[in-house]
């Protein structure tokens, strides 16, 4: 697998691979460069059977500030079609999907704000572990967009349930890492420095499950999760907000 990557850090340890979103100068935030670098580590993974589990986590004082607010900018006054956003929006969704679909299990170890895009990339990780001291915020309505980053919304609220995630998009309160937990965006809250012993508490059974079963088991559950949706409406995900942010103008992202 390549890592001579920019934005991650990439590192293997037998059966685990450890990607680390390394900007901290940014905190973090999802920029199409990253999204290209999460895009070749996970589609790595289909050649690559004898990894079992993939830990995600990020650098610096947070796990992630969101979606890169001054290249959306940058891209939408270059570009006033939205031609390039609209890329963009399309490999969030694939990486969310990668994440989802891949046979590896995906375990997401947070710490410091998680907002926005930096939620969509952690709920769609199998398994979820956060430090007390976490933040959570979905704030894309209080900066004029849409909550379609990556096809978030649809994993929310199958995730947390519809009344709860409206609370939260519509309001864009923060919120802690207890109440992230109590509405499963979190299985486990720790304190930060018992992070990595809930991982391996995780990780030492799963390494140890037939491939077989456990990709089947991904794959049942998937299937099952999306059963009640008669179209997969996430396909207009980048159109939407590409399309707002068109109208809106750039100046409020910058």
């Amino acid at each position: 697998m390549i890592d001579n990557f920019k934005t991650l850090a990439v590192t293997h340890q037998g059966p685990l691979l450890h990607v680390q979103l390394n900007s901290p100068e940014t905190g973090n935030a999802l920029c199409e460069p990253m999204l290209d670098e999460l895009l070749t580590v996970l589609g790595a993974l289909n050649d690559r059977p004898e990894i079992r589990v993939l830990i995600l986590s990020g650098a610096g004082a947070d796990f992630c500030l969101g979606g890169d607010r001054q290249e959306f900018a940058e891209s939408l006054a270059a570009d006033r079609s939205g031609a390039a956003l609209r890329v963009m929006g399309n490999k969030a969704r694939r990486v969310c999907e990668a994440l989802a679909s891949t046979s590896t299990v995906t375990i997401a170890r947070l710490h410091g704000r998680v907002i926005g895009a930096g939620i969509a990339l952690a709920v769609f990780c199998d398994l979820r572990a956060g430090a007390h001291s976490c933040r959570f915020r979905l704030p894309e309505l209080a900066l004029g967009m849409p909550p379609a980053w990556g096809g978030v919304l649809p994993r929310l609220l199958n995730e947390s349930g519809a009344a709860r995630i409206r609370e939260l998009i519509l309001t864009g309160e923060s919120f802690d890492a207890a109440k992230a937990a109590e509405l499963a965006l979190l299985h486990k809250a720790v304190p930060e420095d018992e992070l990595d012993e809930v991982i391996a508490r995780w990780t030492r059974p799963l390494v140890r499950r037939s491939p077989a079963a456990l990709r089947t088991a991904k794959v049942m559950m998937n299937a099952y999760a999306g059963a009640h949706r008669l179209a997969d409406a996430t396909l207009f995900d980048a159109e939407m907000l590409t399309s707002v942010l068109a109208a809106a103008g750039s100046e409020r992202l910058g």
